[in-house]
């Protein structure tokens, strides 16, 4: 069984004691490899020597996080954008909208965010949205690009079966599933019912949302599998038929 953490912050302090572990912790439970999204310029270097460190098992993605968005976005995007240079990524991201905690900064989210989009157009790459009461907006945003052929995953989707079906129509965009689908009020798994399997893929966004039974505590990679344990509940499918399908559509997207 092969599983794909496909977001995942493992370059976080919080894993600074024990991030090899954590590492070696994922490949035992089947998780073999790890997506990391950048956040911003001081991510950069943790994050590129993770990928350094374990090729075929870390790899990058580099954008500018809608949190961290600033006045100077502009030139922080071109700085995060010359990384490409040198260094190879498998997608764009993390980038979006995020309007739940600055609403403010909400025109130079959307400008970041389009910026970046057209950057990952130009490279052929994916892209790795955040989006947090924003989702509506994002699609809107994105349907001039449905011809365009741009293609990309709506990380931590927790939203209704309405939004998750305007985002498949948007062609080429997954949703990315990760710990909300074991919480016992979500209502993630009546969503994910109606959900075929080709548009689904997995995540942790570690060391974030940690899956039941470890709630209120640091989450890590290996935990990819107890969201494999619950998705394969709600499907009616085995753990190796969810693991088989979703490494195949994080493989597709992320050109693995």
């Amino acid at each position: 069984m092969r599983l794909i953490d496909t977001h995942c912050h493992l370059y976080s302090e919080v894993f600074n004691e024990d991030r090899e572990q954590a590492i070696a912790n994922a490949k035992r439970m089947g998780v073999d490899r790890i997506l990391l999204p950048n956040v911003d310029l001081q991510t950069v270097e943790g994050l590129n020597d993770l990928v350094a460190k374990h090729p075929g098992v870390c790899y990058g993605m580099m954008g500018l996080h809608p949190c961290d968005v600033k006045l100077d976005y502009e030139t922080e995007i071109a700085q995060l954008f010359s990384f490409f240079d040198t260094h190879t990524y498998c997608a764009v991201g993390e980038i979006g909208i995020d309007l739940y905690w600055d609403k403010t900064t909400k025109d130079i989210q959307e400008k970041a965010f389009l910026m970046q989009v057209e950057f990952a157009l130009s490279k052929s790459l994916p892209i790795a949205i955040h989006s947090r009461n924003a989702t509506q907006l994002i699609i809107e945003m994105l349907k001039p690009y449905k011809s365009k052929g741009l293609k990309g995953v709506f990380h931590c989707f927790s939203e209704s079966l309405e939004l998750a079906e305007e985002i498949l129509k948007l062609g080429g965009f997954k949703l990315g599933i990760g710990g909300v689908l074991t919480y016992k009020n979500a209502g993630l798994p009546d969503v994910l019912k109606h959900i075929d399997m080709e548009h689904i893929i997995l995540e942790t966004d570690s060391p974030y949302l940690p899956p039941v039974p470890h709630r209120g505590k640091r989450n890590e990679p290996s935990y990819t599998r107890l969201v494999a344990e619950k998705l394969a509940d709600v499907k009616g499918l085995s753990l190796l038929q969810v693991s088989e399908i979703t490494t195949q559509n994080a493989e597709q997207l992320f050109n693995l």
